[in-house]
Parts: C-alpha cells; sequence; structure tokens
C-alpha cells in the first residue's frame, strides 16, 4: 500500500490547529526556509485614504450636479452625468475590496509564519530530507497507513488506542532523525567535496561512519513498523477470510433446500458443512495472528 508522501510532518504533542495549519501551507514554509519572510501590518497609506475620500466627494458632487441637470429638464446631460457619478462610486468600492483580500492573504502569510517561528524544529518538510532520507520515509509512512487503515485495527482486534498515540510518534520521530541526518549528510559532503588533505580525510572517516551508522539504526527502526504492519496485514487476511466464510455458512441452509429439491447427490451436504471446520481454522489462525502482531508492536516499544 503506497504512503501519503505526506509534505509536512508534524510532531504530534503541536496542538491539532497549529498541526492542520503547517500542513495546508508547505509552500509557504518552504518560502520561510528559504529566508523569506512576510510584511507585517502596516497603516494604509495616507495617500490612498485620501485619493478615495476625493473619490467620494466627486461622486457625490457629480450626482448632485445631475440632479440640477434633471430640475432643469436638460434629461441627456442628466443621464451622462449620472453615468460617470456611478463609476465613480464603483471605483471606490473596488479598490478596497482588493486591498481586503490583499490584506487577508498577508495575515494568513503571518499567521503561517508566527506558528512557524513557534514551533521551529517541531515539524520537518519533505523537501529538507535527501533522497535516501525520503525514502526510508516513505516505507514508514506506508506501513503505519497499512495499519491505521486495516479493518482489523477498525474493528478494535488490534489495541486502537496504542496505535493511534504509538504509530503517529514513530512516523514523526523517524521524520526528525531523518532531518537531522540529511542535514549532517549534506554539510559532511559539501566539506569534503572541496578536497581535503590526508589528515582531513582520516578525521571525516569516523564521522561518515557515524553518519551511516545513524541512518541503519533508522532504517532499523522502520523495519520494525513494516514488520508489525506485516503481521496486521496476516490478521487482516485471516479476518477477511473469516468474514466470508461466516457469510457462506449463513447460506448453508439454502444450499441445503436447493440440493434436496432438486434430487442432487447427498454426499454434497457433508461438503458444504467442511465451511464450519474452515471457519474454526481460521478464527485460530486470526487469533495467532493477532497475538503475532500484539508482540510486534511491543518490538516498537522496547522498555527502557
Amino acid at each position: 500500500m503506497p504512503g501519503r508522501q505526506a509534505k509536512v510532518i508534524v510532531d504530534p504533542a503541536v496542538p491539532d490547529d497549529v498541526a492542520a495549519l503547517l500542513r495546508a501551507h508547505r509552500r509557504l514554509l518552504v518560502r520561510f526556509h528559504a529566508g523569506w519572510a512576510p510584511a507585517r501590518k502596516r497603516a494604509r497609506p495616507v495617500a490612498g485614504v485620501i485619493a478615495r475620500a476625493a473619490l467620494a466627494t466627486t461622486s457625490v458632487t457629480v450626482a448632485a450636479y445631475g440632479l440640477l441637470l434633471l430640475v432643469a429638464g436638460r434629461f441627456p446631460a442628466f443621464v451622462t452625468i449620472m453615468m460617470v457619478a456611478t463609476l465613480l462610486a464603483v471605483g471606490g468600492l473596488v479598490r478596497p475590496r482588493r486591498d481586503v483580500e490583499v490584506e487577508r492573504r498577508q495575515a494568513l502569510e503571518r499567521d503561517v509564519y508566527d506558528a512557524a517561528r513557534r514551533y521551529e524544529g517541531r515539524y520537518v518538510l519533505r523537501d529538507q530530507l535527501d533522497e535516501g532520507a525520503r525514502a526510508l520515509l516513505s516505507r514508514a509512512q506506508a506501513a503505519v497507513d497499512q495499519v491505521m487503515t486495516s479493518g482489523v485495527h477498525a474493528d478494535g482486534l488490534l489495541d486502537g488506542v496504542r496505535n493511534a498515540v504509538m504509530l503517529p510518534a514513530q512516523e514523526w520521530e523517524v521524520a526528525r532523525l531523518l532531518a537531522k541526518l540529511s542535514k549532517l549528510r549534506a554539510e559532511h559532503r559539501e566539506i569534503v567535496a572541496e578536497g581535503v588533505t590526508r589528515e582531513v580525510t582520516a578525521a571525516a572517516e569516523p564521522l561518515a561512519r557515524a553518519l551511516a551508522g545513524s541512518e541503519a539504526a533508522v532504517a532499523a527502526r522502520v523495519e520494525a513498523l513494516e514488520r508489525y504492519a506485516r503481521h496486521v496485514a496476516d490478521a487482516e487476511r485471516a479476518y477477511r477470510a473469516r468474514q466470508q466464510i461466516a457469510e457462506l455458512s449463513a447460506r448453508l441452509p439454502r444450499y441445503e433446500e436447493l440440493l434436496a429439491e432438486s434430487g442432487a447427490d447427498a454426499s454434497a451436504v457433508p461438503e458444504l458443512h467442511r465451511l464450519t471446520q474452515d471457519a474454526a481454522a481460521l478464527e485460530r489462525a486470526l487469533s495467532q495472528s493477532v497475538t503475532s502482531a500484539q508482540e510486534a508492536f511491543r518490538h516498537l516499544t522496547p522498555e527502557p
């Protein structure tokens, strides 16, 4: 099952409304990390306020002149003047609406920016990860999704509360470690690419091994998630098969009735009753697979 390929991974401890805001505005977060910052809220320019006041005054003056023309019986001139007054009034209304849209967008940018600053280090952008790290994160997300969308989880055969708490925490920890790893790996490559002396090369080798060891440790964490997901998949297959057998067993009387009415070979009846035996075997298989999944889950949260 393919992972969600989430673009923003947020620490589960971050408030839900803030997490939703960050996840919904990845492009803004990318711009922030590139050094861009939104403009702080500013008072409307005095020139703009004066221009709008002048426009309103002119519109009222023109409309008043139009009324004088109407009283004087100059209808063609009255119509022309009132059209001008209407255009002036509409012009005064349209521009503030555009200003409102700009202000709304800028307010959103400031909200996202403030949240990003306040919770710096509590979210990871997929863009921050190098290729190897993105591949590991995708595997972790696929494993989490496979568990959380399974029927055995939805129907309470697994520990739903622990899944809902621990699996997002595991996904976050993988993303957090991979972000650090990607950053250090990029810095290491940049330094080594400049060309170094034999002494520096010797000093850099242990650091390279440390990076490789860290990646292996994160990979082991991802593999543990995948093992748990495989056990859940086994339980899911047994669970679905048990449901199907139960549905077929419920229809046994109708099959027997059809056989009796049609005069078919009665030896087929025992064959049908083997469905009950199959159901019992699947019940045992389901129980064993759920137990195996629970055991695999315990490996995700080793005792300190």
